[in-house]
C-alpha cells in the first residue's frame, strides 16, 4: 500500500453554512507537490434509508433536487445531527420524510460519492417493520411517497427521474440482501 502524501498545508477558501472548500498543498513520497481542493462536509455525515415495506417493496420518495432542478424519485436521506447516533438519524429521516418509523434498523454499508474531491460519508440504514409515525421536518413541501418493487428495479433505472447513485446503489445491494 502505498504511503499516503504529506499534507504541507490547509486552508479554507469558502464556506457555506453545509460545506467548506479546502485547498490543500501535498508532498508526495516520490517528493512531488501539488494543489488540491476538496469539498468537506459540515456534518456528521449523512445516513440514506431503504425503508422496506416487505421483502420487495421499497418506499421511495419525490422531491425537489435542486443541484439538477427537478423533482427526483430516490431514497429518504439526510445529515445526521451532532451528537445523534446513525440509526438515531436514519429513523428521524423516516419519520420527517416518508411519515413511517422502523422498529428493525441496520446499517448495511457506508458510501462516499467522488472521493477524488468530496469529503462526505453517507451510511445506508436498512428499515424494516415500519410504523405510522410522522414528525415534523424541515422540508419546504410536503413529499410524495412512492412505493416501488425491487423486481422492477430495471424500469425504476430506465426513469429520467431516478438517477441519484447512492440510492441506486443502496437498492442493488438490499435487493441483494434481501433475495
Amino acid at each position: 500500500m502505498r504511503e499516503k502524501p504529506r499534507i504541507i498545508s490547509s486552508e479554507t477558501v469558502a464556506a457555506t453554512r453545509i460545506f467548506r472548500i479546502e485547498q490543500l498543498e501535498l508532498q508526495f513520497s516520490n517528493g512531488v507537490c501539488v494543489s488540491y481542493e476538496r469539498l468537506q462536509s459540515g456534518s456528521e455525515g449523512a445516513v440514506l434509508v431503504i425503508p422496506m415495506v416487505d421483502n420487495d417493496t421499497v418506499l421511495l420518495i419525490r422531491e425537489y433536487a435542486a443541484g439538477m432542478h427537478r423533482y427526483e424519485l430516490a431514497l429518504p436521506k439526510g445529515r445526521i445531527e451532532a451528537g445523534e447516533d446513525l440509526l438515531t438519524a436514519a429513523n428521524r429521516e423516516l419519520m420527517e420524510e416518508v411519515g413511517q418509523g422502523a422498529r428493525r434498523l441496520r446499517h448495511i454499508s457506508s458510501v462516499t460519492i467522488a472521493p477524488g474531491y468530496i469529503g462526505h460519508v453517507t451510511h445506508l440504514v436498512l428499515a424494516q417493520n415500519l410504523y405510522e409515525q410522522r414528525i415534523p421536518g424541515d422540508e419546504p413541501e410536503e413529499i410524495e411517497v412512492v412505493p416501488w418493487r425491487l423486481s422492477r428495479l430495471n424500469e425504476l433505472l430506465d426513469r429520467e427521474d431516478c438517477t441519484e447513485a447512492r440510492s441506486i446503489a443502496a437498492l442493488f445491494m438490499v435487493r441483494e440482501l434481501l433475495t
